[in-house]
């Protein structure tokens, strides 16, 4: 590249037929070095005829596009793109310490409370370790109440997020459904969670908040049959597209957004 810009510089004119001739040859980082040297190189290095099967290559998606953008333009577009997916993200200003999850259950139908909670993130188990998944179990009597076996009732579930202080509140879930009284418990999923706006690549796609409800037995009812309550509580955030639960620094950037404008 020293050498042709030199002899350019001695007034040799390269023709246009062989300027493409040698770019063929060049890398994208070097053609784009190229289309500083002139005016005539830069109408050379910048024609489509080179960037279409570069752009092909790289970011075949952004080749079929029906544009009037130049290929050069497009191949600068999806290269930017690229390079911040990159780029490692930020650590999360928020930390499990600051937040308080707050779940109650109550029945649709005379706001009975069926279930109150309220616990410091830090304090609850991380479950499996490094997702943004929680749990807690409750031992009879901690105040949840029983129900008969078998008992369906329609309830609703709502999740907050609080940051300690109430600085900031952030619905996860509010959900209103069926809820069976039987060992196996129930699982409920939110709608679509919002998209945290212009940092929305700080998760990679849709979100859903998810909450499971398991039951265990808690003695007789008077009827001879059995009762149950809620013996433990699961709640999470999950990738939508792999329905796989987050990390922990991802849910953290994403309730942050929420939390902390």
């Amino acid at each position: 590249m020293k050498k042709m810009v030199e002899t350019h510089s001695h007034s040799t004119t390269l023709s246009w037929e062989i300027l493409i001739l040698i770019a063929h040859y060049l890398d994208p980082k070097t053609l784009a070095i190229a289309s500083c040297v002139s005016k005539s190189w830069l109408h050379s290095m910048s024609s489509d005829l080179l960037w279409k099967p570069i752009l092909t290559t790289h970011f075949p998606s952004l080749s079929t596009l029906p544009s009037n953008v130049s290929y050069c333009r497009l191949f600068a577009l999806g290269h930017g793109a690229a390079k911040r997916r990159r780029q490692s993200p930020s650590k999360p200003t928020l930390s499990l310490g600051d937040l308080i999850f707050a779940v109650s259950i109550t029945s649709n139908r005379d706001s009975r409370t069926i279930g109150e909670f309220s616990w410091p993130v830090d304090a609850l188990q991380e479950d499996p370790p490094g997702v943004f998944r929680f749990c807690i179990g409750f031992d009879c009597g901690g105040g949840v109440a029983v129900r008969n076996e078998g008992l369906e009732e329609v309830v609703k579930v709502t999740w907050n997020v609080v940051v300690k202080g109430w600085r900031g509140v952030f619905t996860l879930m509010d959900y209103v459904g069926k809820m069976g009284f039987v060992g196996g418990g129930e699982e409920w999923f939110s709608q679509e969670l919002p998209a945290p706006g212009c940092c929305s690549k700080v998760v990679a796609s849709s979100v859903v908040a998810d909450m499971r409800v398991g039951m265990c037995g808690c003695g007789e009812s008077d009827d001879g049959g059995g009762k149950v309550r809620v013996g433990k509580i699961s709640v999470g955030i999950l990738n939508v597209d792999d329905w796989r639960y987050v990390g922990i620094e991802d849910g953290l950037r994403y309730l942050q957004h929420f939390l902390l404008t």
